[in-house]
C-alpha cells in the first residue's frame, strides 16, 4: 500500500488556499502590486514581501500611507487583477487531484476576492469549487483563523478534523490557530520554507481517498 502522509490521520474535509498552493498567480500579482507601489511610492521588495496570503485591505492599511482610501486602492488593484490573468496556471497535478475529491468534503479559502478568486480559477482551468470562501467573507483575514474556522461550519465539520493545504506563512499561521492539520505545498517557493508540517512540491504524487468509515486519507502515490 502507499504510505500515507500524517502518520495515517483521517480527516472529514480538504481545505485549500488558492494562489501558490492550487493554482500560481505570482506573476500577475507582483507584475500589478508593483505598478501600485511605483505610483504610491513604496519600496516595490518590502512590499511584495508581505502580499502573499493575506487581505490587500490589511496590506495596504498597514503601511498607513497618507491621503489614500485602502477600500479604493483595493478596488482598483482588484479591477487591474481581474484584468491581467497571463501566466496564471495550474499547480502540477492539481485539477485533476480536486476532481477526484467527493463534494462537500472540501472547499477553497482564499484572501482574494471572490470576482478575482472566480477569474483565476477560471484562467488556470478549474471549475468552479463546491464551496469558495473568499477575502470578504470574513472580518479577519489571514493570519486570523477566522476563514477556516468559517469553512468548517460550512462543511459542517469540526476544523480539528480538517487538512487545511497552504503555501505562504500567513496561512499556515491561520491554518495552526484554528486547530486544523497542514500539508504545505512548495511549487511556488523561491527559498525553502521552514516549517514542521508535512511539505510536498505539487498534487503529481498524492491522491486523497474514502477510508471504509467515510473520511479522507491522503496517500503518497508509489513511483
Amino acid at each position: 500500500m502507499p504510505a500515507t502522509i500524517h502518520h495515517d490521520k483521517t480527516f472529514a474535509a480538504f481545505l485549500f488556499d488558492m494562489d501558490g498552493t492550487i493554482l500560481n498567480s505570482i506573476e500577475v500579482a507582483e507584475r500589478v502590486w508593483t505598478e501600485w507601489a511605483l505610483r504610491h511610492d513604496v519600496d516595490v521588495e518590502a512590499l511584495l514581501a508581505t502580499i502573499h496570503g493575506r487581505k490587500a485591505i490589511e496590506t495596504i492599511a498597514r503601511l498607513g500611507l497618507p491621503g489614500i482610501d485602502p477600500a479604493e486602492e483595493v478596488r482598483l488593484l482588484t479591477l487591474a487583477e481581474i484584468a491581467d490573468v497571463a501566466g496564471v496556471e495550474p499547480i502540477a497535478g492539481a485539477a485533476d487531484f480536486l476532481d477526484a475529491l467527493p463534494a462537500g468534503r472540501w472547499a477553497i479559502v482564499t484572501s482574494a476576492p471572490r470576482a478575482l478568486a472566480l477569474v483565476r480559477l477560471e484562467a488556470a482551468g478549474f471549475r468552479t469549487p463546491p464551496l469558495l470562501i473568499a477575502g470578504e467573507d470574513v472580518e479577519n483575514g489571514k493570519p486570523a483563523p477566522d476563514c477556516f474556522l468559517l469553512t468548517a461550519e460550512r462543511l459542517g465539520q469540526r476544523i480539528e478534523d480538517c487538512l487545511v493545504f497552504e503555501d505562504a506563512p500567513a496561512g499556515i499561521e491561520a491554518a495552526e490557530a484554528a486547530g486544523a492539520s497542514v500539508i504545505v505545498i512548495s511549487a511556488t517557493h523561491r527559498t525553502r520554507l521552514e516549517t514542521p508540517h508535512p511539505s510536498v512540491a505539487d498534487y503529481k504524487d498524492i491522491a486523497g481517498r474514502f477510508t471504509a468509515d467515510g473520511y479522507l486519507r491522503l496517500f503518497q502515490k508509489e513511483r
